[in-house]
């Protein structure tokens, strides 16, 4: 059960990613969304970018979304009902376990996991695949990862 997708974040991309990704449950589709919207809003239309979807050894499934820019952090905000935007990370925040960001030299990836998709996909005929050996703080907050020592 794992799937990645190299291509352009474009308004047009979106929901088509989730149409590819429809098989790994509402959750991760709904996470590739506000993730890629992310990307397109504060980097920029056309950023190419990678979207991961993995199966965690624990049962949930990791969705993730890197892009060139490791200097545009994501930013948890609290919109007013007046603010026209800024409820995306608070949506992720609320739908997932926890998630955080990776950064690295020319990049970041935006992660977040999400409870049941794993064993849902896995139940039509997909398998679990570990995720990446780094750890975050099991917190709802973003977190830059470290590997564990």
């Amino acid at each position: 059960m794992s799937a990645e997708l190299r291509l352009l974040a474009t308004s047009e991309a979106v929901p088509e990613v989730r149409r590819q990704l429809r098989h790994h449950g509402f959750d991760v589709g709904l996470c590739v969304s506000e993730l890629l919207t992310n990307v397109i809003d504060h980097v920029g239309e056309g950023t190419p970018v990678t979207v991961r979807v993995l199966g965690t050894p624990y049962g949930s499934t990791r969705v993730e979304v890197t892009d060139p820019d490791p200097r545009a952090l994501p930013v948890l905000l609290r919109a007013s009902p007046a603010d026209e935007s800024g409820r995306g990370l608070a949506l992720l925040d609320a739908l997932a376990l926890r998630w955080g960001v990776e950064q690295g030299a020319g990049h970041k990836t935006v992660w977040c996991e999400v409870e049941g998709e794993a064993a849902e996909a896995a139940g039509h005929g997909g398998s679990a695949v570990p995720g990446p050996s780094a750890v975050a703080k099991p917190s709802r907050s973003p977190s830059a990862c470290s590997p564990s020592p």
